[in-house]
């Protein structure tokens, strides 16, 4: 699965060892890889875990991760990009860039893995978007679009496993407190003199539609996905499914 060296992307990793898959990890860098492939062996007991280093920006890394992988049963496409920015100041580079790693990942990876899945009769492909993607926020636009994007390239690939016992669904999740919000927050906290704990509660305070009106925990997020990854998911496909603590307020 890319993007599972931390946060989201590593809590998806640990749920699917414990049930048994065998997990390859990615990450943009070497250091992290290990760390976090040393991490779920020793939390998962006998866990069939290894990694590869890539980074989806650089088409070059993308094609040497694509010919170490073999056959893939589940596709877990989870990286991406995420940063504040007012829309004047998003250059076409970073548009580019953005639009390459949260949208062609995917759309490389599964043109990898689909095919197989299809010839095989079996297969899960499952894409981590966001409610950014269907409430696109005004200070995130390049990120809201790039998970809009996601949502589409997820709907369409589903339409080609008609007949299959194969499945492509997109998982909606919300204000998570991952590790880089972690980080933002424990230096925002630091900055201003105030309890970690008392700033996560003012910044969820803000989102007036949150139903939880807590931050998600990434585990809560991985339970949806292991559910979509699992033979109990045999009847949901094209579906995009909520993990965003009801944020989003429309009613499907």
């Amino acid at each position: 699965m890319s993007g599972s060296t931390q946060g989201i992307g590593y809590a998806v990793a640990r749920a699917l060892l414990r049930a048994g898959a065998a997990v390859v990890v990615n990450g943009r860098h070497d250091g992290r890889v290990r760390d976090a492939v040393e991490r779920l062996a020793g939390e998962v007991p006998d866990a069939a875990v290894s990694g590869i280093v890539a980074d989806f920006a650089d088409p070059e890394q993308v094609e040497g991760l694509l010919g170490s992988l073999g056959e893939v049963d589940i596709l877990v496409n989870n990286v991406g990009l995420f940063e504040r920015k007012a829309f004047e100041d998003i250059t076409d580079d970073e548009w580019r860039r953005y639009f390459d790693v949260n949208v062609m990942s995917g759309v490389r990876l599964s043109r990898h893995a689909l095919p197989g899945m299809l010839a095989r009769n079996g297969g899960r492909i499952i894409f981590l978007s966001s409610e950014s993607g269907v409430d696109v926020p005004a200070d995130m636009v390049h990120y809201g679009l790039s998970k809009a994007g996601m949502l589409a390239l997820s709907n369409g690939l589903a339409k080609l496993t008609r007949g299959r016992a194969v499945t492509v669904n997109t998982v909606l999740g919300g204000p998570t407190y991952s590790d880089g919000v972690a980080d933002v927050v424990g230096r925002i906290a630091q900055a201003q003199g105030m309890d970690v704990q008392d700033l996560k509660a003012a910044v969820i305070a803000e989102n007036r539609t949150s139903l939880l009106q807590r931050f998600i925990e990434p585990d809560e997020i991985a339970n949806l996905v292991l559910y979509l990854a699992s033979p109990l998911s045999s009847a949901t496909n094209g579906a995009a499914l909520r993990a965003d603590g009801g944020v989003l307020t429309t009613l499907v």
